[in-house]
């Protein structure tokens, strides 16, 4: 990783472009602190210290501390995740849709990605008017400033700021090292990493256990090795190709492979599941977000505490549903196999066309569940285990995200050097 960036860094043009995403990480981090007005930032800090381990605790580790300082970045990438994530359903859903996706060219994908950025909006005005709702309900306006002109105000701020969010993620992608959203979450993780150990060196020093705090870090870096290690894993699939004869020339006749990678879909399940396991607590910022013991309010909130045993296993589940849903969407069986077919190569041991679009389809339901079960262990067992407590906030699925961010940056800059280093093609 460390050779990659430096051979990039010798590079004109890739220096400008990691420069270029240094500069726009830096303006995200300011934004991280400015404040939106009317709300009282030291009494909302010091209610967040009780939601450790609440969906609310995710909100604020996936923005990087923002959604707990109320600035104007506060609902950081989840509106524009679950726009992404509506509009990858409805171009399933509709016919109309899934055409412009997939006939239109570059002119399709700059539609959906237009009607992507206006649900990002209207997302991020339902997501802004909750969160204000959630500070009224619980009195953290400041003195006299709970009118209607406040309420309009703190709304457009956290509006805007996602929207700003959503524009920075394109100028990463398109003039930066590229996946901008990706980048962007991978600073707002990293940004917690030194208080997350101050705060695990003050719990040992105030008597907890050295050795969970041990424990918790050779755990992290046996998931990264595990991260790694599955992130490079894929299913090799022999393909051959009939020889044929045009002109005096014989082509084909050679042996190749289909490579299908065991974790295709990358940390995007993690990152759909938890923007869906989220609303219900979206939904409760809207009414009384502090009801009383015994009542349905309070039952509904602890069943979607991010330590309780149904959210842990509902988003063990909506990872593996995401993971299938997203490797159906980027690998198509008959597609692969009629262009297998139309370029007259064919898996040994299956005929070409169905059969082999079948063969290739439950291969890729075995590994796309191998890889399903291992993105929903490791993002949901340290929450099962409580690692939260120790400073380490969301546990795996922070360290999945960002190492898979890392791996993908680093394949990317790899990728943009072999496009300029065209010395080995030539010998």
């Amino acid at each position: 990783m460390l050779e990659t960036l430096r051979n990039a860094w010798r590079i004109i043009d890739l220096r400008k472009k990691i420069l270029f995403t240094l500069v726009i990480l830096l303006l995200y981090r300011i934004g991280n602190a400015v404040p939106v007005p009317y709300i009282d930032v030291s009494a909302l800090e010091e209610y967040f210290t009780t939601l450790g381990n609440t969906v609310f605790g995710l909100f604020n580790a996936m923005s990087g501390n923002a959604f707990s300082s109320a600035t104007i970045f506060a609902l950081s990438i989840q509106p524009y995740i679950n726009a992404s994530i509506i509009m990858q359903l409805l171009c399933i859903a509709i016919p109309a849709l899934e055409r412009i996706q997939k006939e239109g060219g570059e002119e399709g994908r700059k539609k959906i990605a237009s009607i992507t950025r206006y649900a990002t909006v209207i997302i991020g005005l339902l997501q802004g008017t909750a969160y204000y709702m959630m500070v009224r309900n619980y009195n953290l306006l400041q003195v006299g400033h709970s009118g209607i002109w406040e309420a309009i105000v703190i709304v457009l701020s956290f509006t805007a700021g996602s929207a700003l969010i959503m524009w920075l993620g394109e100028q990463v992608t398109e003039f930066g090292i590229g996946n901008g959203i990706s980048i962007i979450l991978f600073a707002s993780i990293i940004s917690r990493l030194p208080s997350a150990a101050v705060t695990m060196v003050s719990n040992v020093a105030a008597g907890g256990s050295l050795f969970a705090a041990v424990a918790i870090i050779v755990g992290v870096l046996v998931i990264i090795a595990l991260i790694v290690f599955v992130s490079d894993a894929e299913r090799r699939i022999g393909v051959q190709y009939a020889k044929r004869v045009v002109g005096r020339k014989m082509y084909g006749g050679q042996s190749t492979h289909l490579p299908m990678k065991v974790n295709m879909s990358g940390v995007m399940p993690i990152i759909f599941a938890q923007s869906i396991a989220s609303l219900p607590a979206t939904i409760m910022m809207f009414v009384n977000s502090n009801p009383a013991e015994g009542t349905f309010g309070r039952g509904l909130l602890n069943l979607f505490n991010t330590g309780s045993a149904f959210y842990i296993v509902l988003y063990f589940l909506l990872i593996i549903g995401f993971s299938f849903f997203y490797a159906t969407v980027q690998f198509n069986p008959i597609e692969i196999a009629n262009n297998l077919k139309n370029n007259g190569g064919f898996i040994p041991g299956f005929r070409p066309g169905r059969s082999t679009s079948d063969f290739i389809r439950r291969v890729l339901n075995k590994i796309t569940l191998f890889g399903a079960i291992y993105l929903g262990l490791v993002a949901a067992l340290p929450m099962a285990f409580g690692t939260s407590n120790m400073g380490l906030a969301m546990g795996g699925t922070s360290i999945i995200i960002v190492v898979g961010v890392a791996l993908e940056t680093v394949k990317a800059l790899e990728a943009q050097l072999l496009m300029r280093n065209y010395k080995g093609f030539l010998e």
